[in-house]
């Protein structure tokens, strides 16, 4: 049942601020009391990353070779939608940019989507060359990246903090590929690159973005956690990954958080009143609700979805964000999965009106939680097998390709 905000609200800014900052709840998982924390796991600060690392590892790679060489389904038909896509085009021409300027919605659009398209070319290339071993996509993966860490600058305008999260998830995901797999690319070239990543991208990244909707910092925390394996830069792996811990709390909601959501950390939503324009007026707070729910699902999906991507990244590097969000990650995916397949949304919902259209994000977190931990999933399960194969836009790309059914 959905709980109810009663009249009189007892959290005080100080208790709120300290709620935000605890990890996930856990009152799914069966044998803790409801308002405990599971045990957080925590790479030692001396261990070295694991490369290929960022998003797919090398078993990862192996196994969508192996199934797509073999003819298998979903495999094939998802590397084929890859290969005949333009951004699997060996006639690509990058187009950098000193200064990307990204206004809201990307208006203006000086070099935004350009950089968005020529990060996911790159990463399709990467994906390309270990799937075929054809060098040519190796090659053209490189001249891509080579075009951008030579001439950009900055990213401006208020979109900034979001651009740069939605080109450095793909950018870090293509480097990461190439540079361990042997796709022949100069030390120097990928000394330019990590320089570009470490002073151009990261530092926007790990500052965060409190006060915006949510799927801003997961997006941004993807991107910052993605780099940080790159530049086996340790210090700000843990910072993406203590925004990872602070942000997924405040964007899905559990009856164990109490009669408000928990706030953002760092951020300046910490009354009730802020907290109820924050989640898009909704005052009806469920299991699986989302901060983003009633304004559209798309977003939604995308908050969702890059929070995923970290908790991936972060299993291959030892830490497994993957337990600690397991009620939040499986509860809204569920939740969701019911409207977008047609359940008729209650009035205390988002006032019975739905903007949907989930998007192809929930390939990674099925195969996790199903897949790998045998998890029921049934309305999850139902959209992911209806919608393959996942394609490809702004941050999220070729997932049934890279997922499904992967070890």
């Amino acid at each position: 049942m959905p709980v109810m905000i009663p009249s009189r609200i007892r959290l005080t800014l100080a208790t709120s601020l300290a709620l935000g900052l605890l990890g996930t709840g856990a009152a799914a998982l069966a044998t803790q009391p409801a308002k405990s924390e599971p045990e957080r796991t925590q790479a030692a600060p001396s261990a070295a990353f694991k490369h290929p690392g960022v998003l797919v590892g090398k078993g990862q790679l192996d196994f969508v070779r192996t199934k797509v060489q073999a003819g298998s389904q979903p495999w094939k038909s998802a590397y084929d939608a890859m290969r005949t896509s333009r951004y699997a085009s060996l006639s690509w021409k990058p187009r950098p940019r000193a200064d990307v300027e990204c206004g809201s919605g990307s208006n203006p659009n000086h070099g935004c989507s350009d950089e968005r398209d020529d990060a996911l070319a790159a990463y399709t290339d990467a994906l390309m060359w270990t799937v075929t071993g054809d060098k040519r996509y190796a090659k053209k993966s490189i001249e891509i990246m080579d075009a951008w860490s030579a001439t950009i600058k900055r990213h401006s305008n208020s979109n900034a903090p979001l651009q740069t999260g939605w080109a450095g998830a793909s950018f870090s995901r293509a480097a990461e590929i190439v540079r361990h797999t042997n796709g022949g690319w100069p030390a120097s070239r990928v000394d330019r690159f990590k320089k570009v990543l470490r002073e151009v991208y990261l530092p926007i990244l790990v500052a965060g973005q409190p006060n915006k909707n949510g799927n801003w910092e997961l997006i941004m925390t993807d991107a910052a956690m993605g780099i940080a394996v790159f530049l086996d830069d340790r210090t700000s792996f843990d910072k993406a990954v203590k925004l990872w811990r602070g942000r997924l709390p405040a964007y899905v909601y559990l009856k164990s958080d109490g009669d408000l959501p928990k706030p953002p950390p760092g951020g300046n939503k910490n009354t009730k009143d802020k907290l109820i324009a924050y989640w898009q007026g909704q005052k009806v707070f469920a299991d699986g609700l989302a901060q983003e729910t009633c304004r559209d699902f798309g977003h939604t999906g995308w908050g969702l979805d890059a929070a995923v991507h970290a908790a991936e990244t972060a299993r291959l590097q030892g830490v497994d964000l993957y337990k600690e969000g397991r009620a939040r990650l499986t509860k809204a995916l569920e939740f969701h999965a019911a409207y977008e397949l047609g359940a008729t949304a209650p009035s205390w919902l988002c006032g019975g009106t739905l903007h949907k259209g989930l998007g192809p994000t929930q390939e990674i977190v099925f195969n996790h939680y199903h897949g790998r931990l045998g998890v029921a999933m049934p309305k999850t399960q139902k959209l992911v097998e209806a919608r393959r194969p996942a394609g490809a836009n702004y941050f999220l790309a070729w997932e049934t390709l890279t997922h499904a059914g992967t070890p």
